[in-house]
């Protein structure tokens, strides 16, 4: 059937009166607590958000104490959502508020996207939450039920793709409503018109939809063909003197930013793993090591590659450790570690040395 902008808007937002998520960011007046949530939700599922949120609210619960904060105090209230980026620029744009706009978060789209790590769609979706204003937004979930209930063809993620769901997202938002309704389709996106196994039968707009009348809504959005995901065996030392260990800052840019870590690196084709540990210490810290017992094998899988993560108890040969690539490099006791803001894999190598020091 035809579907018109006005009844497919009033399906969707009496079926959010009826079934809104519960959302501890949900129904607040505060745009800072929107945005906090926007940022985190950002490649994150809402269930390992939610803990997140409401300890991040009880230690920066305003614009002003957060950019009063130390980047490294917010990099360890973030530590273990991922995607270390989004708490970095968080950071700096709730500094830059403060500089600029006397505190006040901008209520445009426009204001919002000059603020570091806001996008388009995280603009849109500020904008029309917390400020009211007439936004549509685009993300995975809103890309999935549009291309479901209009049948796009088009693959999703290409350049005439997008602008095809930018335009019916636009076509179809409700004046006045836009906050409601870019919730409602987040809502639907992520609890029925699910990528695999959607539950059609529950979908307030099943009427609606083309792909579904055809039999191949789980063929869309389409998705065009990615390459494989590479897997990098990685090494890491746990330099030891006097009952100290070794941890180095990695530069505030890049993947982990500002995160400590345990220092090491990438194993080229062919090199042992002691050697390649070796290779990377002397590059990293001007010094030669002694590689000792394994410590152990971790695993990991970030966005666009995965690791194999081999530690080594390691000791010095010869020089002092000094910071040629690191931000900063720190002997400390292994108590000590869990004080420093750290990934995923790092985090388990300092729990494994606290607990067997």
């Amino acid at each position: 059937m035809t579907v018109t902008k006005p009844a497919l808007a009033e399906r969707l937002l009496n079926w959010y009166a009826a079934a809104a998520r519960a959302l501890p960011w949900r129904g607040s007046p505060d745009p800072y607590a929107v945005w906090v949530s926007e940022i985190m939700l950002q490649q994150t599922r809402v269930e390992a958000v939610i803990p997140y949120f409401t300890r991040w609210m009880e230690r920066f619960p305003s614009l002003a104490v957060l950019a009063a904060a130390s980047e490294q105090d917010v990099l360890a209230a973030w530590e273990g959502l991922g995607y270390y980026s989004r708490a970095r620029n968080l950071w700096k744009a709730a500094r830059q508020v403060q500089a600029e706009h006397g505190g006040n978060i901008p209520a445009t789209a426009a204001g919002l996207r000059s603020l570091p790590g806001v996008g388009a769609y995280t603009a849109a979706a500020i904008a029309s939450i917390a400020f009211g204003q007439d936004e549509a937004a685009l993300d995975g979930n809103f890309r999935r039920v549009l291309a479901r209930v209009f049948n796009v063809t088009l693959p999703a993620r290409s350049t005439k793709g997008e602008a095809r769901l930018w335009e019916l997202a636009r076509e179809h938002l409700p004046a006045g409503r836009a906050g409601d309704y870019n919730q409602a389709l987040m809502d639907l996106g992520a609890g029925i018109c699910k990528p695999q196994n959607p539950t059609c039968l529950l979908c307030p707009l099943a009427e609606f939809c083309e792909a579904l009348a055809l039999g191949v809504q789980e063929e869309r959005p389409v998705m065009e063909t990615r390459a494989p995901i590479p897997t990098w065996t990685v090494t890491a030392a746990i330099l030891q003197r006097d009952g100290l260990v070794l941890v180095a800052r990695r530069p505030s840019h890049g993947l982990l930013g500002g995160m400590w870590e345990f220092p090491g690196g990438k194993v080229e084709e062919g090199e042992e793993l002691p050697a390649g540990l070796q290779r990377e210490i002397r590059e990293e810290l001007g010094v030669e090591i002694r590689v000792g017992q394994p410590f152990g094998i971790y695993r990991h899988a970030y966005t666009h590659f995965k690791v194999v993560l081999h530690a080594f108890l390691c000791t010095l040969a010869d020089g002092e450790p000094d910071a040629r690539v690191a931000s900063e490099i720190r002997w400390v006791q292994p108590g000590e570690l869990a004080g420093l803001p750290m990934g995923k894999i790092d985090r388990q190598i300092a729990g494994k040395l606290a607990e067997n020091p």
